[in-house]
This record gives C-alpha cells, structure tokens and sequence, in this order.
C-alpha cells in the first residue's frame, strides 16, 4: 500500500511542479521518489496484505514484480538524462512515465477483475501519449494513433471477456471466480469459456503475441527510443505478471478450456517472430519482433502453470529487461551520433567508441541466450518448467528459434567490428555509462549465479 501512495504522490508532485514551481529539481525529486517507492516495496516482502476491501494482494509475486518494475524506471530515467526530455514538455513526459508506473505496480497488485481494468488503462493510456511525444516526427504521431486504436480494440476483448466471466461465476474478485471455476462444469459454462478466450486474446495484445502483434513493430519502431526502452521493459514485464497472475489463479483448475489456444499463439509468437526480425535492417524494427518471439518464450511458463512457472517468467522478466534496456539506450547513444538507427549505424564502433562496442556485445549475447549472460538461463528456466508440465514439441520448436535469434542477433555484432571510413571517436556522459555498465555487469552476474533469484519462489 505505501508503494501506491508513494508513487501516486509522486505523480502528482510531478505533474504540479511546474504550476508551483519546482519544475528546475524535478529530476532529483522523481529519483528520490522512486527510490522511497523501492525501498516500501522491498519493506512489504512477506507481508501478504489484503488491502481496498480485497481489491489488492500484497504477496512476495506482487512485491518482486513492483520491485523490479520501480528498479526498471529508476534506470531509465537515469539513462534518458537530456536524452529524451526536451525542456519544454520534461514535466508532461515525467508524470506520464511515472503514471505509467503506477498502472503498471497495479497491474502486479491487483486480486479483482477491476482492478486489473484500471491497471491497464493507466499504464495504456500513458504510453498512448508517450509514443506521440515527439511531435515534429510523422513516424511518432502514426505509432500513436495506432497503438491507440489497437489498444481499444484489446480494451474490448478484456471488457467483455470481465463483463462474460462475471456473468458465468457472479464475481470480479479472483478468489471467487476461482472457486466457481474449481466447481466444475455449470449452466453458464458456455459463457465462462467465451469470457477466458476474450482475456486471453486481450492478454496476448498487451504481451504482443502473435496474431496479435501487429501493432509493436510500427509502434516500437515510431516511438522516441527511449519510450521503447520503457515499452519493452516496465509495460511487457507487468503485462507478463498480470497474464500469469490471472490465470493460475482463476483458471488453473480448467486449463483444457485455453491450453491449445495459447499453445497454437506461443508457437506461432516465437515462429514468426524470429523469422521476421531475421529479415529487417533498421534495429528496433529488429527488437521490435524479437520481442514478439521473446513474448513466445515467455508464454511457456504460462502454459506449464507449475511450480517452476512463476521464478521462470521472473527471471526471464529480469534477464530480458537487463539486455533489453541496455540495447535500446545503446541505440539512441548511437542513432544521435550517426543519424542511423539501421545495422549500418553500428559499423566501426569498436574503434569509435571500444567501451560502447563491449556493451553492446554483452547486450546481443544475453537476448541470444548465449552463456555466460542472463539470457541464456532465461531460457533454460522457461524451458525446464516447459518440460516439466510435459510440452517437449514446443520446447523444441523454441529452441530452433532461439538458434534463428542467434543469427539476427550476431549481425550487429558483426557490425560492431567492420571498419568504416567516417566513424569517429566520441564520448558519452558519465551517468549513461555508468547505468550502462552496471546492466552489463548485472547480466553477466545473473548468467553466472542465476539460482538466488528464482529461490525466490520457491
């Protein structure tokens, strides 16, 4: 609870200070802020509090998700320091990115069908106006209309897909859904089922799973880099952890009604994911739709619903996020140096600038899965818990797109290293660096010792 209302407070500080006039330390109190949220969330670790008349669970799930979602802001407003924010429109951009954050702990929180409503459009419709903020880039005001218009068309599946799930069990919270589902088949059976496919497909968009991933490579691609960063790390985490929260809570118990759905959409997410990013030039074109097949690898914790499934998408939430963070915040170092924001843009970096070159090594062989980095665990987790639950032909068909990942990811590696007649040696903030290298450093700690983090679900 004191996680909310410290981050609430902060958003609304945030979103005053130019009116009462603050808005020169804005970014110190905004770091301040997130940091006293951190420090809350971590304060709530086995408390497991029932809070606004049930609405809210506190439990160790919802307190590591909301701990890394805040830690995931914390660095990226530390790495979008005069890389994002123009003067003019810094307070806007603060507020909604905290805001954002706000929907998206809620997203972790929420034990009601409600609460998992307000969640999302919080989060939404933030990242609705933060995709449309560069305003003099057609690219950027076209992501925004279409993440907008696809994201009210998702909110109409979870709508009616609350609206037809209350109609079949006469409840919103999730403890009492529950129940009636663990009852067994009833007369509203019929409605029940339509009401699980409707979340499902709604949950799908949000974690841009395929056939439902249209609208990330335009959007990711159109948006300021650093509110792809943000997309690709804060919204796809909290997406993941509302997704599995829901359903081992609610439907675990009737799993023949939606496990050959998500089966066909995780199999078909990793397939056309790989093979797509494989095919593009301009790099968050490329992240965009390995971000759709990480989504895929992501789903198979879902469908194991096991004991291991919940440390899995953990760990592979933080592993993914690491990489992901560090990859995009490389590109936009690289895109306003070069003007390029294609695999050219990379070319002669490690004679231009060595240190950024490493990173970016380090970035490319973690979303790879390649050892000794995060990414490679992140897979074996979600993997194992796979074949524990007994879903080998999809494991399978994971790992042949992992090794088509290998060869998308390796060529701006490749790049990195070929000599180029016009690069030039530049530099890069202390701050950037810093951040930069401590994710770097953080994803080579958790491919070497991975197991302390998912003992936290044990």
């Amino acid at each position: 609870m004191n996680t909310l209302i410290a981050l609430s407070g902060l958003g609304l500080m945030t979103l005053f200070s130019e009116i009462f006039g603050f808005k020169k330390i804005i970014r110190p109190i905004i770091l301040i802020g997130l940091l006293t949220a951190l420090v809350f969330s971590v304060a709530d670790w086995n408390t497991n509090q029932s809070l606004f008349n049930d609405m809210v669970l506190v439990d160790n799930y919802a307190v590591a998700f909301s701990t890394l979602l805040i830690g995931l802001t914390l660095l990226w407003f530390l790495l979008c320091n005069n890389l994002f924010f123009d003067p003019v429109t810094e307070v806007d951009h603060s507020a909604l990115a905290v805001f954002a954050l706000i929907g998206a702990v809620c997203m972790t929180m929420y034990s009601n069908m409600i609460m998992l409503f307000l969640g999302i459009e919080i989060l939404s419709i933030s990242l609705y106006v933060l995709a449309g903020a560069d305003k003099t880039n057609l690219a950027s005001n076209e992501a925004a209309i279409k993440y907008f218009l696809m994201g009210a068309f998702a909110t109409g599946f979870l709508l009616f897909g609350i609206a037809l799930t209350y109609g079949a069990t006469g409840s919103f919270s999730l403890a009492a859904i529950n129940t009636a589902v663990s009852n067994g088949p009833g007369p509203n059976m019929m409605m029940l089922t339509a009401g699980v496919l409707l979340l499902l497909i709604a949950m799908s968009f949000k974690v841009s799973a395929a056939p439902f991933h249209f609208w990330a490579p335009d959007v990711y691609q159109g948006a300021p880099t650093a509110v792809t960063a943000f997309m690709s790390t804060v919204v796809k985490t909290a997406a993941f952890a509302a997704f599995l929260r829901l359903f081992s809570t609610v439907f675990s118990s009737n799993t023949e009604v939606w496990s050959s759905t998500l089966w066909a959409i995780a199999a078909l997410t990793i397939l056309l994911g790989n093979i797509a990013a494989a095919a593009q030039e301009n790099i968050k074109r490329m992240l965009a739709y390995s971000s759709v097949a990480h989504a895929g690898y992501m789903l198979l914790a879902i469908l194991a619903m096991n004991q291991l499934a919940a440390g899995a998408l953990f760990f592979y939430s933080v592993a993914y996020s690491l990489s992901s963070l560090l990859s995009f915040s490389i590109l936009l170092i690289i895109s306003q140096k070069t003007g390029s924001e294609t695999i050219s843009g990379f070319r002669g970096l490690f004679k231009s600038n060595p240190l950024l070159a490493v990173l970016t090594i380090v970035a490319m062989l973690s979303l790879a899965g390649i050892p000794p980095t995060a990414g490679f665990f992140a897979k074996y987790f979600v993997f194992t818990a796979a074949l524990d639950a007994g879903y080998l032909g999809l494991v399978i068909l994971a790992v042949a797109g992992s090794l088509i990942g290998v060869y998308y990811y390796f060529r701006p590696l490749m790049a990195v290293f070929t000599p180029s007649s016009d690069s030039q040696e530049f530099s890069v903030d202390k701050t950037t660096v810093f951040v930069l290298v401590l994710l770097a450093i953080a994803s080579l700690a958790l491919g070497i010792s991975p197991r302390w983090l998912t003992a936290l679900f044990s």
